[in-house]
Order: C-alpha cells, then sequence, then structure tokens
C-alpha cells in the first residue's frame, strides 16, 4: 500500500490516463482501427517486450538508442522494452506471415516506451496506432495508398486543415555520396539540413554547392518544390528518388485533389530507417505531427510502407463528445429496470447502501439523472433544489 504520496509520482514523461480521456482515446484509436480494417488491413498484437537480439535487429538497429533495456529473470538474457512496433511488424512479415499473400496489410495498437522525448514528443511512453503495406509490387502505388489511407482516417475523426508534408530523407544522402564526403561529414551536412542551417552546411561543402542548398530552398508547396528540384544536377539516385517523388504527388492529386501537399527534401529527422518516400502528417493547432511514416526495407528480401500515427496529439486535438448520461439507480431497484435502462443508452450508476437523500447521492457520483417513481428525473442542480 501507497501510503506516501512522494512514492506515487511517476518517472519523467510517464503519465496516468483518467476518465474521461482514457475513453476518450479508446474512441479515437477504435475508429483508426476500422478505417484501416475496412481498407484489408488486419491487426496484429506483438509483445510489448522481447529478447533485444531480435528486437534491434534491421531497422529496429536504428532505434536502438531509444529502447530500454532489462534482463529477463527466466533466460538471463536481455530484454527490449519496444519504443517503435514497426520492427515488429516486419518481424512478423519475415517469420510467422511469411507464407500469407503479398502484399501484406496489417494494422497494430498499442503503448511504446522510449529513453527520452523526441523532438516533437514530450512523453516517453505512449500509445500509437498504425499501418504496414509490406511486399507490394508497386512501390509508388503502396506509397499513395498508405498516405492517403493515414489522411483519411484523420479526416474521419473529425480533424480539418489536414497538412500532408511529403520527404525524401536519402536525397541528401545520395548527393552527399556522390560529392564523396566522409561518413562524418555526410552526418554533419545531413543534421544541418533537417535545421535549415545554411551556414553549417557551407562550412562543410561551401557556398557553391547548389544541390545541397537547393534542398533547403526547394521545401514548400509539393508542384513548386517539384520543379525546383527539376533544375538541380541530381545525380542518379537521387534523380530516380525525384521521379518516383513527382509520380506520388500526381497520383495523390487524381485521388484526393484537396488534400494539401507540401514537400521537404531537406528533412530528415524522425525517418531513421526510411529509404524512400517518406511523409508527416500535421494539422491546424496541434503542436506537433499527428504521425509520421514511409518506405523502409522491411526484410532483405521485401520492401514496405506504413505509418505510426501518435494517440496522445489526436486526444488533445480532437474535442470529445458528450458521453452517455449517467443516470443514479437508487438502492434496491431491480436489476430488470437496469437492464432495460442500460439497453435504451443509459450509463447506469447503482447505489450500494440505502441513501437518506437520492438526488445528493446521485450528483456525488456525477449524475445527471436519477430514477424516481419508476421514471427517469433530471436532476436539478443544488442552485435549483435549494440546496446550499
Amino acid at each position: 500500500m501507497i501510503d506516501n504520496l512522494e512514492d506515487a509520482v511517476l518517472p519523467s514523461g510517464l503519465s496516468d490516463l483518467l476518465p474521461p480521456f482514457a475513453a476518450h482515446e479508446e474512441e479515437l484509436a477504435a475508429k483508426l482501427r476500422n478505417c484501416f480494417g475496412s481498407a484489408g488491413y488486419e491487426l496484429v498484437k506483438p509483445p510489448l517486450i522481447e529478447f533485444e537480439v531480435a528486437l534491434l535487429k534491421g531497422i529496429g538497429a536504428d532505434v536502438a538508442k531509444e529502447t530500454f533495456r532489462l534482463m529477463d529473470p527466466v533466460s538471463h538474457n536481455m530484454m527490449a522494452a519496444r519504443a517503435d512496433i514497426t520492427p515488429q511488424v516486419a518481424r512478423l512479415a519475415w517469420t510467422q506471415l511469411r507464407q500469407a499473400p503479398r502484399p501484406l496489410r496489417v494494422m497494430y495498437d498499442g503503448e511504446v516506451l522510449r529513453t527520452s522525448v523526441g523532438r516533437s514528443q514530450q512523453k516517453r511512453g505512449f500509445r500509437t496506432v498504425g499501418a504496414e503495406l509490406i511486399g507490394s509490387a508497386d512501390a509508388a502505388m503502396a506509397d499513395v495508398e498508405v498516405i492517403l489511407l493515414a489522411a483519411e482516417s484523420l479526416l474521419g475523426l473529425g480533424i480539418k486543415d489536414l497538412t500532408v508534408d511529403i520527404n525524401v530523407p536519402s536525397m541528401a544522402q545520395f548527393i552527399c555520396s556522390d560529392m564523396k564526403l566522409s561518413p562524418a561529414e555526410m552526418q554533419h551536412v545531413v543534421q544541418a539540413l533537417s535545421r535549415k542551417d545554411r551556414s553549417a552546411i557551407e562550412k562543410v561543402v561551401g557556398d557553391t554547392e547548389d544541390r545541397l542548398l537547393g534542398l533547403l530552398a526547394a521545401g514548400g508547396n509539393a508542384e513548386e518544390c517539384l520543379e525546383k528540384l527539376k533544375q538541380l544536377s541530381l545525380p542518379d539516385e537521387a534523380a530516380l528518388l525525384n521521379t518516383r517523388l513527382g509520380e506520388v504527388v500526381s497520383l495523390i492529386r487524381k485521388r484526393q485533389p484537396a488534400l494539401k501537399l507540401t514537400v521537404d527534401p531537406a528533412e530528415t529527422r524522425g525517418f531513421e530507417y526510411h529509404l524512400g518516400v517518406s511523409f508527416a502528417v500535421f494539422a491546424t493547432g496541434a503542436p506537433s505531427e499527428l504521425g509520421m511514416g514511409g518506405r523502409y526495407q522491411s526484410n532483405k528480401n521485401e520492401m514496405a510502407t506504413g505509418f505510426t500515427l501518435f494517440m496522445d496529439v489526436l486526444t488533445d486535438l480532437v474535442p470529445r463528445k458528450n458521453s452517455a448520461q449517467r443516470l443514479y439507480l437508487p438502492f434496491g431497484a431491480s436489476s430488470g429496470i437496469s437492464n432495460k435502462l442500460r439497453e435504451a443508452g443509459w450509463i447506469v450508476v447503482h447505489g450500494l447502501v440505502p441513501e437518506s437523500d437520492i438526488e445528493s447521492e446521485g450528483r456525488r457520483l456525477l449524475c445527471s439523472h436519477f430514477w424516481v417513481e419508476d421514471e427517469v428525473c433530471p436532476l436539478p442542480n443544488p442552485q435549483e433544489s435549494g440546496v446550499k
């Protein structure tokens, strides 16, 4: 038993989710899962903790710094708590779902735990809901399906003024490789690009390198950005990626012409294991992105594309609907009455001991109505009833 409030303090970046906010989060998550399910995505539920050797392989290695480790008291092997569910989906696709028809469409809903807060995430533990499309023969069509699914699922929650910001995190790396930069120089330049720090880039490559500096100037409206990128002398791999970017933008425009699209070819933060077209979704009024996703190497034989939505951001952004009204059912009422009221849509709060004042007890338990003389009656507020 905790008898000291100081002993109940949670670690930094972790929090409890209380009524009515926990129910609000669950409602939104259920709507997202229903949207994904209607598009053919099936739910998987990997465990919160796995052996480190499996969880941090492949794309999992790119989030190793954010991963908590602990010792398994049974096997005495190191385990890790997931910081991202996508690497677990990649493991399932390569093992238990290896024989499933491709493209494989799966979705997930679960908590993640990270060692530190991110650039936009202010929590170390939070719920994520996402979808992954694995093994598609057509990369552009897969990218478009996933981007539109993310956007449509958010629009279905009532979120307006969405912006999908498309990124190509590999483009800067292709240019740096073509320039024969060292790994340290490449890391410095890529980080400076994400910070939009022109002077830091010029310290490494000079002020005449128009390709890298051109990435900084190209960001903005999708079509305008594509035109600016065409003017750059991109190396072959970067040019191919730019072609794919243009194809994706064109396909999205045909299907969702009203969706606001921007492109930021210099952004790489948050896309550690993404290789091709990637994206983040923003909305007016949100303090950070609602979700992120993109293309990655699922296993040695398959590419995949997917996205993750951050439920803590969504629950703050989407207004809570008024829940069903609570009705206080006094002590001694029959279960038959309770069943009928529930079937009619009421939340029924039962009295467990005889009440001296039914109205006061109903108000104390946050009810809006109570059952009296075989009918539902609204609970008057204290001022209306003369209670002081």
